[in-house]
């Protein structure tokens, strides 16, 4: 069985290691055994940290966007050891004997700074192994067939869409990410809405 953990990630640039990731939320988004697919009641079962850069280099665009206090979290942020870690070991009890796999849209940002900082900090390593991963982009191409160079959030119909705004902060949008996976992943193009 898998289960599922909405991603959202905060930087201060494009990659990681020369730049930093200064905050990330991971949100339980549901599980699936092959036949049915289980939404959660809600989407209470979050984890969030505000870490510590690792280096000195950032892009004054990247704060402009999440409007992190980068010179707040070099004295305040958690060390990303503490909090790569303490994740893992969330994730894998809150999937308990599931297969914990990682949810993003569009998943390639957010998955290339989760796994690194992952391997690089947590003391358990990646609890999404190296390729538990699920990109809502790819899916809603694939469900509505549509290229996936379209397969954008503006793409999204209706039924689709979340309740909620992105706001560029890891929790909110991990959870509007979510919902958006939940119908996306129960939506029949035949029947026109979510089953």
């Amino acid at each position: 069985m898998d289960a599922y953990f909405s991603a959202d990630v905060e930087t201060d640039g494009p990659i990681p290691g020369p730049y930093s990731m200064l905050s990330f939320a991971l949100v339980y988004a549901g599980s699936f055994d092959g036949s049915k697919f289980e939404r959660p009641l809600d989407y209470q079962q979050v984890f969030y940290r505000e870490l510590r850069p690792i280096s000195e280099q950032f892009e004054q665009e990247a704060l402009d966007v999440n409007r992190l206090d980068r010179r707040r979290l070099l004295i305040e942020g958690t060390l990303p050891e503490e909090a790569m870690t303490e994740a893992s070991e969330w994730i894998r009890a809150v999937a308990g004997n599931a297969q914990p796999v990682l949810v993003a849209y569009p998943l390639s940002f957010d998955w290339s700074w989760l796994y690194w900082y992952f391997v690089r900090f947590s003391s358990t390593g990646s609890p999404f192994n190296h390729s538990r991963c699920f990109d809502v982009k790819t899916a809603l191409a694939v469900k509505t067939g549509i290229p996936i160079s379209e397969a954008g959030r503006s793409r999204l119909t209706e039924p689709l869409r979340s309740r909620r705004s992105h706001t560029h902060h890891a929790v909110d949008d991990a959870i509007e990410q979510a919902e958006i996976f939940a119908n996306i992943f129960r939506w029949e193009r035949d029947s026109g809405g979510i089953i």
